[in-house]
């Protein structure tokens, strides 16, 4: 295929030795994930303070994820096309000046409209993330490395986004939710533009927009749907109908793909066993891991009756580890391969929902420390591998496209895993038992996940176990 370089595209890429294109791109990462969790807290005084309905409180959450997830693919082809970095520096501009918009918002629709414009900046940030990582660290060590602290910024932010949202709004108020993007969002567009080379673009590849459409539609679709079905049920006709136009959506998806002479997603990619493995791996340890936080959150609050503030706290345990699993997964890698890592993360989140389903309807807190601590652990471990994995399988000129892949199928696997997890709370006898199956099908989805992962993930070491670009 051709390429052709944008401006600047000759300038040397980053040293693998530098931090400054990690923190660059992991403040943009941060970002849009704190964003997913930090306006849960938030959402009751923003509907009191502009006089929101129950609908408008929902879109403030979800019109955000919305189009997150129904982007991310349209994202990850703009930047191959017209060059991660430019793609990327884009969405940070657009998700800064929305979240400045979000702050000042003086009524609830327009604050409805601003986080739309959010979560398109966030589905141009999030594959180029991956994409960029890859071109500032072609050292396998390095690479594995950063891809392993990206990792573990969502889970941190996931998870420190309740604490810091009950925080600001309890202190300085709930337009600071979002006047924190301001100062990061700003650091993040000059360090990328000081530190990242820019980007080759992919010159012959044209954006087949009616599948791009089509692939808008469905995940969209898909994730109002189960967003809807943690709070009306699975057999709520509003939640039957998304789910129905979503497979429609997809069928013209798979048509389209058929006839196109430039596919959004070439059949050579999804019969890869690597990245199409990868992906489902993907959904299902996101299934598991935000499904827990969900749930765990919700029985902190409703249940044992703690505060925004010590459910963050509370939480913190699988916070910790993430880092930790993070550093420590991208040294071993070098030695190990990605596929041992990969399986012995997931057997440990498996362990760790396990044995909170094993503890009881209401066991004590400190009996939860253990699980929540191997189940971070346990993620975050395996999400370096399964990264490296996915952008090792793809080739450079579609290093974009297999990211916003990889994070489309993490984002329904969160909506899933949310979803289920309520609608269990809601029906089940008791609370407990609802909590209790909920923790046992996330462990189950992690035993699968390890699984699978001995099916897909390369074997091998070193650079062996990053082969097959």
């Amino acid at each position: 295929m051709a390429f052709a370089e944008s401006a600047g595209g000759d300038e040397p890429p980053a040293s693998g030795g530098s931090l400054v294109p990690l923190l660059a791109v992991c403040a943009g990462y941060f970002m849009v994930i704190l964003d997913v969790t930090v306006i849960n807290v938030a959402v009751p005084v923003i509907g009191r303070e502009l006089s929101a309905s129950l609908t408008g409180i929902q879109w403030i959450t979800d019109g955000y994820t919305l189009v997150l997830a129904g982007f991310l693919l349209t994202g990850g082809a703009l930047g191959d096309r017209l060059g991660n970095r430019r793609i990327f520096l884009t969405g940070v501009a657009v998700f800064t000046a929305s979240s400045a918009g979000c702050a000042f918002a003086p009524s609830a629709l327009f604050l409805i409209a601003a986080r739309v414009v959010e979560g398109l900046g966030a589905a141009l940030i999030v594959p180029g993330s991956l994409a960029l990582l890859q071109q500032a660290y072609p050292a396998p060590g390095a690479r594995s490395r950063a891809f392993g602290l990206w990792g573990s910024v969502a889970g941190i932010a996931a998870s420190t986004g309740p604490l810091l949202g009950g925080l600001l709004v309890s202190t300085v108020g709930w337009r600071w939710v979002f006047l924190i993007n301001l100062p990061v969002g700003v650091a993040c567009l000059a360090l990328t533009l000081r530190h990242m080379a820019s980007s080759p673009r992919l010159t012959t590849r044209t954006l087949d927009w009616p599948a791009q459409c089509a692939v808008v539609a469905a995940v969209a679709l898909l994730t109002a749907a189960l967003n809807e079905a943690g709070r009306r049920g699975w057999s709520d006709p509003a939640v039957l109908a998304g789910v129905g136009l979503s497979v429609l959506a997809a069928v013209a998806f798979v048509a389209r793909e058929r006839l196109a002479g430039a596919p959004a997603l070439p059949p050579n990619l999804l019969r890869s066993r690597a990245l199409g493995g990868g992906a489902v791996i993907g959904l299902l340890f996101n299934f598991g891991f935000y499904g827990m936080v969900f749930t765990a959150s919700l029985d902190f609050q409703h249940r044992r009756g703690f505060s925004a503030l010590a459910t963050g706290v509370a939480l913190f345990p699988a916070v910790a580890m993430t880092m930790f699993a993070s550093v420590l997964s991208g040294r071993l890698t070098r030695r190990t391969g990605d596929r041992p890592l990969v399986i012995t993360g997931m057997l440990l989140a498996a362990l760790g929902l396990g044995g909170w389903a094993a503890a009881g309807d209401a066991p004590a807190y400190p009996l939860l420390v253990a699980p929540m601590m191997a189940a971070g652990f346990g993620t975050s471990f395996a999400l370096t591998g399964s990264t490296s994995t996915i952008m090792g399988a793809a080739p450079p000129a579609y290093s974009g496209t297999a990211s916003a892949l990889f994070n489309t199928t993490r984002q329904l696997g969160s909506a899933t895993g949310v979803a289920l997890g309520g609608t269990l709370l809601a029906t089940a006898a008791t609370y407990g038992a609802g909590l209790r199956v909920s923790m046992a099908i996330g462990a189950l989805a992690y035993l699968i996940a390890a699984g699978l992962a001995g099916w897909c993930v390369p074997p091998g070491t070193g650079h062996e176990a990053r082969g097959g670009h």
